[in-house]
């Protein structure tokens, strides 16, 4: 019997059973072959010219930041010569200032202030280098023949399983490093004579640098009003806030190191002074100032110890201070350093290797000491302008106020005044982490939100 439905004409639009409407292409050409691609709507032409005309202004936008950023960098190279000794100088004078700023409040003269205690400065590094370098030169023939010794050790270990090598091939490849040496001689020759030349650019920067140091120590807090004075007075609290904050990141970072420094140099120095290692102190001074950039600074300089006990005091000793440095490195890294950041720097680990890495390529060992102030300060200045956009009020202090410039024609300085803007936004980020209301002062006006990291790892105190 037929099926009366099978002659129903078919419905171009049915409702399902869950009350969906579904639409079935129709056409009458039998050899027409459909296909499952929805239709396109009407508005697709006009949203993709939309599409195409917002990634056009962006790429257009990215296109002209990069051809500014390149500009920007090759004028920073050409004032290299200009602005590394201003900021070798800004370095010395986070060190410094401390001590000069306590000579000035007993009544010392700026300028017998500053120059007491950069001659003292001078004085404590020259008296460093007065206790190594007899240290030095007395070890150094003794260490150079405990490493040939060192050679021959390594030359029998090869001949050994699982190596296996005879002297001839040890030999050989001898010969050939030292073939492949006399026939690049004259490269080696001109090397030598830049890196001279770079020594000698070195101590003309340092001069420069000392004698900004100088200047920085004597007219040190007159900077700042300067600078503002420069601006006008709406972009003057913005300019006083900004360098109060690098201030105060280069003199954190500064600290910071000193301390991670100290630390690495006492435990390292203490175990090769009780394994007899020689030449304890110079490696413990190089380790100090290893410290000063992170993290390959301090492997360089753990290395540097291993192999001079390697080559004098043998491999057990050797792989003893290896166990001391890495133990040390990993105290440094897993407690000091967090803690550190989190009062200062606040930059992870990840950014510091690459901000070290891309310095040390581009400026050799300058550049990669410098990176990480370097890094921290475009972070102050990213995170500043961040603020700015989301509306806070990063230029004001917690307790309400602001440094506004003041004066006329014949000087201006910056004075503290209630911030305008203090009463109705939030000081800092109120996202930022472990952000809490500080209170109010005694007139009942709210302070704002400050973050209490500082409470909770109790360096307040």
């Amino acid at each position: 019997m037929p099926d009366d439905r099978s002659a129903e004409p078919t419905d171009p639009t049915s409702t399902s059973g869950s009350g969906a409407t579904t639409t079935s292409p129709t056409n009458d050409d039998p050899n027409s072959v459909g296909t499952k691609a929805p239709a396109p709507g009407p508005d697709r032409t006009r949203r993709l010219q939309a599409a195409t005309r917002s990634v056009a202004i962006g790429s257009a936008q990215l296109i002209l930041i990069v051809i500014a950023l390149v500009i920007l960098g090759r004028v920073f190279s050409i004032m290299w010569v200009v602005l590394l000794p201003v900021v070798l100088g800004l370095l010395f004078t986070t060190v410094l200032w401390p001590l000069t700023r306590f000579l000035r409040s007993h009544s010392w003269p700026p300028a017998l202030a500053a120059a007491t205690v950069l001659l003292g400065f001078l004085a404590v590094i020259g008296g460093i280098f007065a206790v190594i370098v007899p240290q030095v030169v007395s070890q150094v023939e003794e260490v150079a023949n405990q490493f040939s010794g060192g050679l021959q050790e390594v030359q029998g270990y090869l001949a050994g399983p699982p190596f296996n090598l005879d002297d001839d091939q040890v030999g050989n490849a001898v010969q050939a490093l030292i073939d492949r040496v006399q026939s690049n001689a004259t490269q080696i020759a001109s090397y030598a004579a830049s890196t001279a030349a770079t020594v000698g650019n070195i101590f003309l920067n340092l001069v420069l640098a000392l004698l900004l140091t100088f200047f920085f120590l004597k007219d040190g807090p007159k900077w700042v009003p300067w600078l503002a004075a420069q601006t006008g007075p709406r972009a003057a609290p913005h300019v006083a806030a900004l360098s109060v904050k690098t201030w105060s990141t280069l003199s954190e970072f500064i600290k910071q190191q000193a301390l991670v420094g100290f630390v690495d140099a006492f435990f390292i120095g203490l175990g090769l002074l009780v394994l007899g290692v020689p030449l304890v102190l110079p490696l413990t001074v190089l380790t100090f100032f290893g410290a000063f950039i992170p993290i390959i600074g301090a492997f360089a300089a753990g290395a540097f110890a291993v192999l001079i006990a390697l080559v004098s005091v043998g491999l057990t000793k050797a792989l003893i201070v290896l166990g001391i440095v890495v133990l040390v490195q990993q105290l440094e890294g897993n407690v000091l350093q967090p803690i550190l950041q989190g009062r200062g720097l606040n930059l992870h680990a990840a950014v510091v290797i690459l901000a070290v890495t891309a310095g040390s390529s581009m400026f050799g060992i300058i550049g990669a000491f410098l990176s990480v102030p370097v890094a921290a300060l475009i972070a102050v200045f990213y995170r500043y302008g961040r603020d700015q956009l989301d509306g806070l009020s990063p230029e004001v202090a917690a307790d309400g106020t602001s440094q506004q410039l003041a004066g006329d024609s014949s000087g201006a300085q910056l004075v503290r005044r209630k911030a305008e803007k203090a009463e109705t936004a939030p000081l800092v980020n109120p996202d930022s982490d472990g952000a809490e209301d500080a209170g109010t002062t005694t007139d009942g006006q709210r302070i704002g939100l400050i973050g209490n990291a500082a409470r909770r790892l109790r360096l307040h105190r």
